[in-house]
């Protein structure tokens, strides 16, 4: 698809952290590259339509944590985590050895996220580098933003997932040769230790290793079920706690993404936000499992970086608006409410400065590329456009997703 040059209608941008800004009438001007060059209201005089009528237009979402081998399991209910883990995901994780289920799922992974008005996500891939291969290549030709890596397990799985240390490097190592920075940068390869329970200590130093050599994002877990975390305390006894064994194996960074983050005590907290550290918070799978609420206030009072996370497949959906109408419900439970604005910034802008992202994407502004979505919003919900966006799910669907201004 050609780049759109021009594209006008009614557009909510993000002007400062959890403030929007409807503009009834704006322009959008992007050059060859896909870059917003020119932004306002449009010309009063202006002879070009309106782009997408009846929509709604803001930046593209930005999911900070999902994995790709869990799109067919999506909603198996056989939780909680460890059970599920067993039960379910292991079982299909297994067939991503094939690359033909490979290919396939990653198409379906692809059009659910483009449908959903996803530009932007940060993926779990099988333990399979030729798998995580197969999902680069369908990510470019989809034309999709993402950071993505090989799910990192050494042990606490069936044999036929686990990659020893040398094969799990030599894998991240060609695939970074293949990927890193493909298509200035659109594509980025990430350090997937699937959590401490699935890693020997060998497999996290040097997982460590290579993305500290390769300034790589880093993904994992942290204190999502209580089980998860006793067992972690049995298994590495000399460590502080959950986030000590991360920080133990020098996986703790300002390019680190931990998800989930339901247990954690101020301190934890504290040290989160002194190091930098990125939260993934993911309310609907955290449900469904019934692994409990984070305490989102915690992290936002921090001013820790947040974004917002499907969790697909123990999150139900691929949509963020739907994630975020999640995090209002968890925020009334756990007795501090966030406002719609705020969920609607870490769903977009938030997931940006979540993945290090933030001087590319997340606004509607000069300079930054033109990953936008839009939203079909009936003209008698403007004055609760907010409110319409993420809490009446059966409103209108995504019109159209863009990155850097092309229509995918």
């Amino acid at each position: 698809m050609p780049v759109l040059a021009s594209i006008r209608g009614r557009v909510l941008a993000p002007e400062a952290e959890a403030n929007w800004r409807l503009w009834p009438d704006a322009l959008i001007r992007v050059d060859d590259e896909g870059r917003i060059v020119e932004f306002g209201p449009a010309p009063a005089d202006s002879v070009i339509p309106e782009t997408w009528p009846g929509a709604v237009i803001l930046p593209g979402f930005v999911d900070a944590h999902l994995h790709y081998p869990q799109t067919r399991v999506l909603g198996s209910a056989s939780g909680p985590l460890l059970p599920w883990l067993e039960t379910t995901v292991f079982p299909e994780e297994a067939r991503f050895d094939q690359h033909a289920y490979a290919a396939a799922v990653a198409e379906e992974f692809c059009s659910a996220m483009i449908g959903q008005g996803t530009t932007c996500a940060a993926i779990y891939s099988s333990s399979h580098a030729s798998a995580t291969d197969t999902l680069f290549a369908a990510l470019d030709r989809r034309g999709l933003r993402a950071t993505c890596g090989p799910t990192l397990m050494d042990r606490a799985a069936p044999a036929e997932l686990l990659v020893e240390p040398d094969a799990a490097i030599a894998g991240l190592a060609r695939l970074h040769a293949r990927w890193q920075g493909h298509d200035r940068g659109r594509l980025e390869l990430a350090v997937v230790p699937r959590f401490a329970l699935s890693c020997t200590s060998e497999l996290m130093r040097r997982a460590a290793a290579f993305a500290d050599a390769h300034e790589l994002l880093v993904q994992t877990h942290i204190a999502e079920n209580l089980d998860e975390i006793a067992l972690t305390r049995e298994r590495f006894p000399t460590s502080r706690d959950y986030l000590g064994v991360y920080e133990d194996h020098r996986l703790t960074s300002a390019r680190t993404i931990l998800a989930h983050g339901i247990h954690v005590d101020d301190a934890t907290w504290d040290r989160i936000a002194a190091a930098d550290l990125a939260i993934a918070h993911c309310p609907d799978s955290n449900f469904f499992l019934g692994s409990g609420c984070m305490r989102l206030r915690s992290a936002l009072e921090r001013k820790v970086r947040v974004g917002l996370g499907t969790d697909v497949g123990a999150g139900r959906t691929f949509s963020l608006r739907r994630v975020a109408s999640a995090a209002y419900d968890a925020s009334l439970i756990c007795g501090a409410r966030v406002e719609p604005g705020q969920l609607l910034w870490l769903a977009t802008r938030g997931g940006a400065e979540a993945l290090g992202l933030a001087d590319r994407i997340g606004r509607v502004a000069p300079g930054f590329d033109a990953d936008l979505v839009a939203i079909d919003v009936p003209e008698r919900e403007l004055a609760g456009t907010l409110d319409a966006l993420l809490f009446h799910h059966d409103a209108g669907p995504v019109r159209a997703t863009l990155v850097r201004g092309r229509v995918l």
